[in-house]
């Protein structure tokens, strides 16, 4: 399978509120916008898009009609620590502070409306028991 594009759908009941939260808070902008649907690109990278579903809309098979559950979406980001101010000044639940990890990341990780966990990525270099785990050109430096 040769895929042309990927990205995640978030199912809710919320539709215009969810997609007005990225908008808002993660620089997204509408391409498509329904009722039922609505497809959100980032104002920085083209390549980055994510949608918004009505999780009861008629295209979703019934078993598996409702709202996201157990789902994190996760953003690589340049600059983490000027992204957790605007999310802290923002009002959004932070669920983990912002933290160095020793497997190679820099994070916090916050929530959206429909109880979606945001993680905030930055990689730095891991600890010197991680650094063997990764294959050599995915090692952050």
């Amino acid at each position: 399978m040769k895929s042309t594009s990927y990205y995640p759908v978030i199912m809710t009941g919320d539709v215009a509120g969810t997609a007005a939260f990225y908008c808002a808070h993660f620089r997204f902008a509408p391409l498509f916008t329904s009722d039922w649907y609505v497809h959100l690109q980032s104002r920085e990278d083209e390549h980055v898009t994510l949608a918004i579903l009505d999780g009861n809309h008629e295209t979703i098979p019934e078993i598996a009609r409702g709202k996201v559950s157990g789902l994190l979406l996760n953003f690589e980001v340049e600059d983490v620590d000027s992204v957790y101010e605007a999310c802290r000044i923002g009002g959004l639940p932070i669920l983990k502070e912002i933290c160095d990890e020793d497997f190679g990341q820099r994070h916090f990780i916050a929530a959206d409306p429909n109880g979606v966990l945001i993680d905030v990525i930055k990689p730095i270099p891991p600890s010197a028991d991680y650094a063997p785990l990764y294959e050599g050109s995915a090692l952050p430096a």
